[in-house]
């Protein structure tokens, strides 16, 4: 039976894939969400299952990150030798002036559940570093070299060097290979394999937006010279059609669209071979809003089936390159769709592991289901424009068309603390409906606030009392638009409708059209506000979130 991309919807973007016996692994970029690094699993290669995140607990400081920085590109490799797993990422943490300080780590575990090891510093050379294990004992790393001198090729030359995973660093020098396999430029994400006698060299190139492919080279020393796949396009791509790019620091490149393919964007490929001896890649994709290119769910992952030719070359099966929406199967695998995207958590344990943070760590002083079993406190702190500490907890989205519903309890006696549910990209682009405080009534009042491009837009003309401060919240997302409700005892009200939410997305967040301004997605949200002593909660009772499609 065939799968259907993509195998993992929403923010997914980046995916690094691998087998360990019968199981398949997955890990995404995550950016500025905590926890980091998102770790799926699946037996099937089409049902994904969230299983844990690879940093948590403190243990990066996201807090500041501007859009898109943050964790990146993250690795994942397995060391059969000494049987552990191993991460690469790297953590952007400045790009203002195309400088790209960005300071690579390792770290690795026996479980892929973790406990993960300390990170192992690696280099600062530039990003999307990964692992290789050879046959030889030797450890090695491939990572793009960020270029910042005028008059030099954009964005830089993919480097190898030997790495040591023991003591950090690498081993000699850096070995400059090359800059990309074709000539859309903006290579990037190397990735190292070896069959037969050849290394091969598996690179995302063209920038990751419209002209996003797989490119592949190949070479009998690990050092290159690297021999590019013979037709001198990318072997994966939404948009086959020839481009030359090189030195163009553009990584939307809008032009690249292809009107004729649901799936844009398809590059940053990682590469297994089944239990049956057959061969995928994953590889990030997106899917815009219908007459725009706007990404609201952002990159997600999919993956495609290849086949090795008799000359040794890596190509899809269907021989062609251009990236498919379904695809097919393991043979002998029965494929049903086992994995729900839906989200439903009523609290009476942990909340649901799908929960995410911008920029600040889950901790039980602000968000628990202790303090009152059955329901999800979360404790107000700083607004949603912050990038410091905002409590907000919120789900990736998954569908073009969903429902998001809660019920919340809060009792707030300032007019600086609420407590609600929301759309969320970014600090400086949101959608709230909340509860608030009503000076002149003395009770809870439900309002709607917004941000869009970092300006605050008040919905004054839409308020209502709730005397009791407990009402149940819902959001309605449809293709860009959301509809806001509420309801106090049987019926949903419309309180708001037809809002327009399609900026919360990809190239929609920094306001300058014909811009890539993130790398995330939209996320769904729960959360609290208290500008005033730090002392509210709000109690929520349960969260869904529905797709219709």
């Amino acid at each position: 039976m065939n799968i259907q991309n993509p195998i993992i919807p929403g923010m997914a973007p980046d995916p690094s894939i691998i087998r360990v016996g019968d199981i398949y692994y997955l890990a995404t970029s995550t950016f500025h969400w905590n926890p980091a690094i998102q770790i799926f699993q699946s037996a099937d290669l089409a049902n994904w299952e969230l299983i844990d995140y690879a940093i948590k607990e403190g243990e990066v400081n996201l807090r500041g990150t501007n859009t898109p920085a943050g964790i990146w590109a993250p690795h994942l490799s397995y060391d059969y030798e000494a049987k552990k797993y191993w991460l690469a990422y790297s953590h952007m943490v400045n790009m203002a002036g195309r400088e790209f300080n960005s300071d690579s780590y390792a770290i690795w575990a026996e479980n892929i559940r973790g406990p993960w090891s300390e990170p192992i510093y690696l280099t600062s050379i530039g990003f999307d570093p990964a692992i290789y294990h050879d046959d030889n004992g030797k450890k090695y790393m491939a990572i793009l070299e960020w270029e910042t001198r005028e008059g030099y090729q954009a964005p830089g030359h993919i480097v190898i060097a030997e790495v040591d995973l023991e003591k950090g660093g690498i081993i000699g020098k850096w070995q400059r290979i090359n800059h990309g396999f074709t000539t859309r430029g903006c290579a990037e994400a190397p990735q190292i394999y070896k069959r037969n006698d050849y290394y091969y060299l598996l690179i995302a190139g063209g920038g990751t937006g419209y002209a996003h492919g797989v490119e592949i080279g190949r070479s009998k020393n690990i050092f290159g010279p690297y021999e590019p796949h013979p037709t001198g396009e990318p072997i994966i791509t939404s948009s086959p059609r020839h481009l030359f790019s090189l030195g163009n620091p553009d990584a939307g490149q809008f032009g690249m669209y292809n009107p004729e393919s649901v799936m844009q964007k398809a590059g940053h490929g990682s590469l297994v071979e089944t239990t049956t001896g057959e061969w995928y890649i994953s590889h990030l994709m997106s899917r815009p809003l219908e007459g725009t290119l706007l990404n609201p769910l952002g990159r997600e992952t999919a993956i495609q089936k290849m086949h090795w030719t008799k000359e040794g070359w890596l190509e899809m099966k269907d021989g062609s390159n251009l990236a498919k929406m379904e695809v097919e199967g393991i043979i002998g695998k029965d494929v049903e769709t086992t994995v729900t995207h839906n989200v439903e958590d009523d609290f009476n344990d942990a909340y649901h592991c799908r929960f995410m943070t911008p920029y600040r760590n889950q901790e039980v002083a602000w968000v628990n289901t202790i303090e009152r079993p059955g329901y999800l406190r979360i404790y107000g702190s700083d607004s949603f424009f912050s990038q410091v500490n905002p409590a907000i907890m919120a789900t990736r989205a998954t569908s073009f068309n969903y429902q998001l519903e809660t019920k919340v309890e809060f009792h707030p006696d300032h007019y600086s603390e609420t407590a609600g549910v929301g759309l969320y990209y970014d600090s400086n682009n949101w959608l709230y409906l909340h509860l608030s405080y009503s000076e002149e009534k003395a009770i809870p009042l439900l309002t709607v606030l917004q941000a869009k491009h970092g300006k605050r837009i008040e919905y004054s003309n839409n308020c209502f009392p709730v005397k009791q401060g407990i009402v149940e919240l819902k959001l309605s997302y449809d293709h860009g638009q959301a509809d806001l409700f509420y309801r106090l005892e049987e019926d949903w009200i419309l309180f708001v409708e037809e809002i327009d939410v399609s900026y919360l997305s990809d190239e929609g967040v920094n306001g300058e059209p014909g811009e890539i301004g993130g790398f995330t997605g939209l996320f769904n949200f729960v959360g609290s506000v208290d500008a005033h002593q730090h002392d509210s909660f709000a109690d929520f009772s349960y969260y869904y979130v529905k797709n219709k499609v």
